[in-house]
């Protein structure tokens, strides 16, 4: 099959914009970029990949899960893999998520740099550096190389995808982005391909401006509830998730003609409770830690909360993400669940 020109602008961010926020996130040493029309905010090493992600041969029996970073994007893919793979229990507990599922855009975020500092932290260990390799790997070279169904991770927004990408099934999962800002936070903190070194409130103003990665927040979202009525696309809300994980679990069978008993409902949702999940080491990102790519951090999995923005929020944020989320709603239909 013939490659497609790549059909978006990528621009460097403006020089003193992106040595101000090298500042505050560590883990980027060259700069940043925007990319289309709507002008997503991506590592300067996206300039590398775009090209071979846009290129990307889907399958038929492909399955990405999409998402907005830290929208229940770990607990969807559980979810999904478990569903569509028959409730296989023995191979999700041996074969860690971060291996069933590439992560399509993850060797962007680590800069050549970065790579050679974790080569030589984890030098003295032939397993650790195996491991590293694959984990810094294009996520397009993994996916060539695997057998189907692939199961695929991405936090890029639909518009940076392979245009066949609906020939395969997408789930996109999304989440109130004050909870989806408090959680990355967190991450960012502990991730050092990320680095972030400042607070929390600081940290929100580059969020709601568009100057981390994968914003705009709200254009990536509605390009996905755009296409909801897809027959191979299925939105799903973390807050219902949180709610009533059953039915999310019952549309997710239906979306890929599956049908289990009670007793295998029953089974799959203590599995899937957040308990479970947080001290389940196949879904907990171990391997980012036993590289050194993650520090500082308990777990990945955190609270699992709906709601917890608030712990965070002083009034004035509170009505700045009022508005902000107002203003971006209003040319579209689509509402979070807990707020209707």
């Amino acid at each position: 099959m013939p490659l497609k020109n790549y059909p978006f602008e990528i621009r460097d961010v403006e020089s003193d914009t992106a040595h101000l926020l090298m500042k505050y996130f560590t883990g980027e040493l060259t700069g940043f970029v925007r990319v289309g029309p709507k002008g997503y905010f991506l590592p300067n090493k996206f300039k590398q990949e775009a090209h071979n992600i846009y290129n990307l041969e889907i399958r038929p029996s492909d399955v990405f899960v999409a998402s907005y970073p830290r929208s229940g994007t770990t607990w969807t893919q559980e979810l999904v893999w478990m569903v569509a793979n028959d409730l296989d229990y023995a191979t999700s507990n041996a074969i860690p998520l971060t291996e069933r599922y590439p992560f399509l855009e993850f060797s962007m975020c680590v800069h050549p740099v970065l790579k050679q500092r974790f080569i030589e932290e984890n030098s003295f260990n032939m397993r650790n550096l195996k491991m590293l390799e694959w984990v810094t790997q294009p996520g397009t070279e993994q996916i060539a190389a695997a057998k189907s169904p692939r199961f695929v991770k991405t936090h890029l927004p639909l518009s940076l995808l392979p245009p066949t990408l609906l020939d395969g099934k997408v789930v996109y999962v999304a989440r109130d982005p004050r909870d989806v800002c408090v959680s990355f936070y967190h991450l960012n903190k502990s991730m050092r391909t990320q680095g972030y070194t400042g607070d929390f409130k600081t940290y929100w103003e580059f969020f709601i401006n568009d100057l981390h990665h994968w914003t705009p927040y709200f254009e990536h979202l509605k390009e996905a509830w755009e296409k909801r009525h897809h027959p191979n696309l299925l939105f799903l809300f973390y807050e219902d998730m949180s709610k009533d994980l059953p039915a999310t679990v019952r549309r997710v069978m239906e979306f890929f003609g599956k049908k289990f008993s009670d007793d295998q409902l029953n089974r799959l949702i203590d599995h899937l409770s957040i308990e479970s999940f947080k001290s389940n080491p196949s879904v907990n990102y171990d391997v980012m830690k036993e590289l050194g790519i993650m520090v500082g951090a308990k777990e990945f999995i955190r609270k699992g909360k709906a709601g917890g923005w608030r712990d965070y929020f002083d009034e004035e944020m509170t009505l700045q993400a009022e508005k902000w989320m107002a203003d971006n709603l209003r040319d579209t239909d689509l509402r979070f669940p807990h707020l209707q």
